[in-house]
């Protein structure tokens, strides 16, 4: 039987990473509702006890089924029968079993009939699914929506609309349009208020994830004659009981051929107001995004881990001059560097959910009573790290689980460009990830302000004051030079106080700091699991090459040329 969190002691490693004490006991506010719901925990080891359990059975239901159909959905596809979609037939049995699991709404509240986990295990299962079939957890993941009704919808739209996410209702965030991509404030869809309080939308969405979701979130133009993101505010729309929405046509992908990826026509479609007028993109979409962002990082470590596997076992089993291709250097080295990348970017994936939980929990706690000083502090602290580590996960990550695909292929040979294999499946669901929620360029965008105004180097300097094994010694002196490099090329730079020219250095600078953040993280791992030691040394080593490639070229480069080697003729 294929269990996709039991074959992986690295998911366990992480689940109990020691922070996760402090996480539970806040979610559970110090365990207090098991006096109200018999299946709530009684203590941090009734807790974890439950957590284990039920990513057991996310991870059976990731190895024997959902993995077992990804072949069959990536031919197949979703299909378009009468402007509606209808899923590939192991799409419907991937969330079939989902949903009699109870694996809906794994973070939302009991009293919504969610299960009130931190966000740990539910990033977990989207790892394990993604590994299993990248496109699947764009279905089952959506419910990174629900999360945002909870946090700004009001108490009777969470009531009627979160307990039916709980019970398996799919969902749909439509943002993107036409003309609106990456720029949000050019949203056109019209929203417009009816005499009885109910608001009606018309226009068109595109690149939908999931666009015929039974429930959707639609960022719209509720302000007439406004051009900008203030004039945007989120609506809900009950797509399983309201009519009015049609999908045009579901888009043929290059991968992730499973997730139906919709353009969608609103013609007089009911919805109702989600928070406030105006704040749609300001704040809401910002939020949303954030939450997906983390979901696409989850997404890029299960299907780098999916690569890493692949080339690892063909190379274990093919032949070539008489002994199994591992035994070549060439090809153990680049396997060495695949489970690196790997184990460093999940490293850090953990780390920014671990960050978010802390602050997403206080801010929870916040509106059911005041804050103590102690408190607001520390959600301030984790919600700037948050800030911080979610566009670099996301960036990094989904660029380590391309560079993984490719490597993955290359390992196979010849037969990796076939489709016989899973490699030529995973190579092309694994490029998206660096595409969509934002581009890698645009999450450098998000960093770069963390590099300026150094969360990154102060988050850096604490992890330096932390105790590992003395045998990573050689190492942590590596990283302490690396981070002198980082911070002189970060002074040398914003010293200039020319914007242009620290946008033009800037993934230089966060990749910098990112190396240094994923070295120190994975010397925490290796303190803590010995396991971890090889990645450790070989991750720190390709770090700070890196991290001395770019200071280099920074250092080296004079700064009145910079426009003359960036700018380009029309």
């Amino acid at each position: 039987m294929a269990n996709f969190f039991n074959d992986n002691k690295d998911l366990k490693h992480h689940l109990h990473h020691p922070l996760m004490q402090k996480i539970v006991a806040l979610k559970e506010r110090n365990y207090t509702d098991c006096e109200k719901f018999d299946y709530a925990p009684l203590n941090f080891e009734d807790a974890m006890d439950s957590y284990e359990k039920v990513l057991e059975i996310a991870g059976e239901i990731a190895g024997e089924i959902v993995a077992q159909n990804a072949e069959s959905v990536d031919h197949e596809g979703p299909h378009l029968v009468d402007g509606h979609v209808e899923y590939a037939e192991g799409t419907k049995q991937n969330l079939d079993a989902l949903v009699k699991a109870g694996l809906m709404g794994i973070s939302l509240p009991r009293r919504y009939n969610g299960l009130n986990f931190s966000l740990v295990p539910y990033i977990m299962a989207a790892d394990m699914v993604s590994r299993a079939d990248a496109s699947f957890v764009n279905i089952w993941g959506l419910q990174d929506c629900a999360e945002t009704i909870y946090e700004f919808a009001n108490e009777d739209q969470r009531q009627r609309f979160l307990p039916r996410v709980c019970a398996g209702e799919t969902m749909a965030m439509d943002l993107t349009e036409p003309d609106a991509g990456s720029d949000l404030q050019a949203v056109m869809l019209k929203a417009t208020e009816a005499e009885d309080g109910t608001w009606r939308l018309n226009g068109v969405k595109r690149f939908i994830t999931n666009g015929d979701g039974q429930i959707g979130l639609v960022l719209a133009r509720s302000e007439a004659g406004s051009h900008d993101g203030r004039g945007l505010s989120m609506f809900i729309f009950d797509h399983k009981n309201e009519p009015g929405l049609t999908v045009r046509r579901i888009e043929n992908k290059m991968g992730i051929k499973g997730s139906p990826t919709c353009e969608l026509v609103f013609k007089n479609v009911k919805a109702e107001l989600c928070g406030s007028r105006r704040m749609g993109l300001i704040k809401y979409v910002m939020a949303l995004m954030n939450g997906a962002r983390l979901g696409i990082a989850a997404q890029s470590v299960g299907v780098s881990e999916a690569a890493y596997r692949e080339a690892y076992n063909y190379a274990l089993d093919r032949r070539q001059f008489g002994k199994a291709i591992i035994e070549f250097p060439a090809v153990a080295e680049m396997l060495a560097m695949m489970k690196a990348k790997l184990d460093a970017s999940r490293s850090l994936l953990y780390e920014t959910t671990r960050f978010v939980d802390m602050y997403k929990t206080y801010e929870d706690i916040a509106r059911e009573r005041t804050l103590t000083p102690e408190e607001r502090a520390e959600m301030k602290y984790y919600s700037k790290l948050a800030d911080a580590f979610t566009p670099m996960s996301k960036g990094m990550g989904s660029e380590f689980c391309n560079q993984n695909a490719y490597d993955s292929i290359q390992v196979h040979g010849g037969s990796g460009f076939m489709k016989d294999y899973a490699c030529e499946r995973i190579y092309r669901d694994a490029r998206i990830t660096s595409i969509y929620e934002g581009t890698t360029q645009l999450q450098v965008v998000a960093a770069i302000r963390h590099v300026t105004t150094g969360t990154y180097l102060n988050k850096i300097n604490e992890y330096a004051t932390e105790t590992y094994a003395p045998e990573l010694k050689p190492l942590q002196d590596r990283l302490a030079a690396m981070t002198k490099l980082y911070a002189d090329a970060v002074d040398r730079v914003t010293t200039l106080k020319n914007t242009e020219y620290t946008d033009f250095h800037a993934r230089r600078m966060v990749e910098m700091a990112g190396h240094i953040i994923m070295g120190y993280l994975l010397l925490g791992d290796a303190t803590r699991c010995a396991d971890f030691m090889k990645s450790a040394n070989i991750y720190v080593r390709f770090g700070e090459a890196e991290v001395n490639r770019h200071y280099k070229f920074i250092t080296e480069f004079a700064p009145e040329d910079f426009t003359a080697y960036y700018k380009h003729e029309a």
